[in-house]
């Protein structure tokens, strides 16, 4: 019997020591290996210290870097005051223009040209609002929204103002699937500027771009549709925003964003003008 439990115990203990072989690294060497009697948790090779270092200095160079760029604002205060102040403008004249096309659009017969020039003026004043917003606004949570406002309501604009020379002087040639084509772009760029946050800068321009000039696949339509002054006031106008795009994209030069303002702002009043004398 006490051979028999001896023989037992003997070989519990070989059966321990071969786990224990096995569990305990062999390629340590013989200053790092654990005492006897060591435990999992006592077992901390110095590789271990050194991952958990990497990783600890990796979480707070992160957390550092990502509570800088929540504190970095994109503009200065002066820049800021810049911008506020020349869509400000934009905005009264967007209202001025609100009466002054509904009026030209009664005398008509209202219908279309009624709702194209509620369109029109209605994303125009959308649009130089909500930059004013954004740029005065100084709370960093209210301003990131109007910063996607902001951004979404240029596409609404751009396509607004197509809606006019697309139902009245296209009408005729196709100008509804130009309308269409349009405002299906201003809604892929809504969509950008709520859903791809961190996209690069050129993005926005080109569709920019790409909404602006589409029109030239018209081009000869309009010459026979809208008078020479009138087709000059709307070619200067889009000269006026491509040239914005420039500064635009040109964002880290101090006060640029305030340029392409002011060439936003030429652009709207030339096509204003084409539209209230030429269009509605």
């Amino acid at each position: 019997m006490n051979e028999t439990t001896t023989s037992n115990g003997a070989r519990v203990r070989d059966a321990a020591r071969n786990a224990v072989a096995r569990v305990r690294p062999a390629s340590l060497p013989e200053d790092e290996r654990p005492a006897p009697g060591w435990t999992p948790s006592q077992f901390k090779p110095s590789t271990y210290d050194q991952i958990h270092s990497l990783r600890d200095e990796i979480s707070h160079t992160s957390a550092s870097a990502t509570n800088k760029a929540r504190n970095v604002r994109e503009y200065t205060l002066g820049e800021e005051i810049a911008n506020s102040i020349s869509h400000g403008i934009g905005v009264l004249l967007a209202i001025a223009a609100i009466p002054i096309l509904v009026v030209h659009a009664v005398g008509h017969g209202g219908g279309v040209y009624l709702f194209a020039a509620l369109v029109y003026t209605l994303t125009m004043l959308l649009e130089y609002t909500m930059s004013t917003l954004y740029h005065a606004i100084a709370v960093e949570k209210a301003k990131k929204v109007f910063k996607v406002l902001d951004h979404s309501c240029i596409y609404l604009f751009i396509a607004g103002s197509y809606t006019p020379f697309c139902l009245i002087s296209l009408a005729d040639f196709g100008g509804g699937w130009l309308c269409a084509f349009v405002w299906a772009v201003a809604l892929v760029g809504v969509a950008c500027e709520a859903f791809w946050v961190f996209r690069p800068r050129w993005v926005s321009a080109v569709l920019y771009l790409l909404m602006g000039w589409c029109v030239v696949w018209f081009l000869p339509a309009l010459v026979v549709a809208i008078p020479v002054p009138g087709l000059w006031l709307l070619v200067g106008g889009g000269v006026c925003y491509s040239i914005g795009c420039i500064f635009y994209v040109l964002k880290k030069i101090p006060y640029m964003h305030s340029i392409f303002h002011l060439w936003v702002l030429a652009g709207s009043v030339l096509q204003f003008l084409a539209i209230a004398l030429y269009i509605i």
